[in-house]
């Protein structure tokens, strides 16, 4: 019995290396589409429908055209460093769950898988918070300078670090963590959604021939892109209301929140129901090839492989 408790928990230590470097392969990959989603998620109407990017794609082209290349990656040295520790809360706390949520028989019936997910995204929201919040800090940067530059005003460059420090100096450490039950309320319900919905899929592909009983890869990567996207679309009106209260800097005229019912209320009195899906296109496209990655990873045993462990 000590003996499979120590090969579990041994063997849950790759799963957090895969995880993190599923993590900061995927950030690099897609972080480009993840900026365009924050400025998108960001933006507010104007009174007479006036507004900075029509689109996707147009916010792609404005924000290349200003910023360069290298400004499409504003605010990944944050993402990529806090990745890993993210990854590893979340996977080892989704394991834990699993396993202790399982019945008599072994059985994990769907609102258990349902429950460790979201208590596994519960406990990620103690990287995740800090992190976002400087994160969309320095993707949003470009847009408030862009509208204070037509505006005659000119808008001091910030980093990660100022931000950091100036928070900290003026909150403490509840300064990074403004948003946190937004960030709760979008991180669980994906968990809720993510995690059975993944195992659901994964159960109805076929299996390796090697005796391990786990599915072929070409299932696990389709199951996870499948499963992170639809968890993304579904979660994408909590994700507009978390980014919104997390923008500390405004641009001219726009709207401030006292808090989450409010953001609701607001968003939908003056921009209605659709903008609770703004950038929902992209967050399903940088959500699906995160999990992709990470099946990738974990199907090649890279954590293994570096660790010397046979698979």
């Amino acid at each position: 019995m000590g003996d499979s408790k120590q090969f579990q928990q041994f063997a849950l230590l790759p799963k957090i290396i895969n995880g993190g470097i599923a993590g900061i392969i995927g950030v690099s990959c897609v972080f480009p589409l993840d900026l365009v989603k924050t400025r998108l998620q960001n933006q507010q109407i104007g009174p007479h429908g006036e507004r900075m990017y029509t689109s996707m794609f147009d916010c792609f082209k404005k924000t290349y055209r200003a910023e360069g290349y290298f400004g499409m990656y504003r605010g990944s040295a944050v993402n990529i460093l806090l990745i890993t520790p993210e990854k590893a809360i979340k996977l080892a706390a989704n394991d834990f769950f699993r396993f202790h949520l399982r019945t008599k028989q072994g059985a994990l019936p769907m609102f258990r898988q349902m429950l460790a997910g979201g208590l596994a995204g519960f406990c990620q929201i103690i990287i995740t918070t800090p992190m976002e919040l400087l994160k969309i800090q320095m993707q949003d940067a470009g847009r408030v300078a862009s509208q204070a530059k037509e505006a005659g005003r000119i808008v001091p460059k910030i980093s990660a670090t100022s931000l950091t420090i100036d928070l900290l100096k003026k909150h403490g450490i509840i300064g990074l963590y403004k948003g946190t039950a937004a960030t709760m309320l979008r991180d669980v319900s994906f968990s809720v959604v993510y995690f059975p919905l993944f195992a659901t899929l994964n159960d109805l592909g076929p299996r390796r021939n090697d005796g391990t009983g786990e599915a072929v890869f070409w299932c696990s990567f389709l199951s996870g892109c499948a499963a992170g996207s639809t968890a993304a679309l579904v979660v994408n009106p909590f994700d507009v209301v978390k980014t919104r209260l997390q923008a500390l800097t405004k641009g001219k005229g726009e709207r401030s929140y006292t808090g989450i019912l409010d953001a609701f209320i607001n968003i939908m009195r003056y921009e209605g129901p659709r903008a609770f899906f703004k950038g929902g296109a992209c967050r399903m496209i940088v959500i699906a090839p995160l999990f992709g990655i990470a099946q990738t990873v974990y199907f090649l045993g890279v954590a293994e492989f570096l660790l010397g462990i046979k698979i």
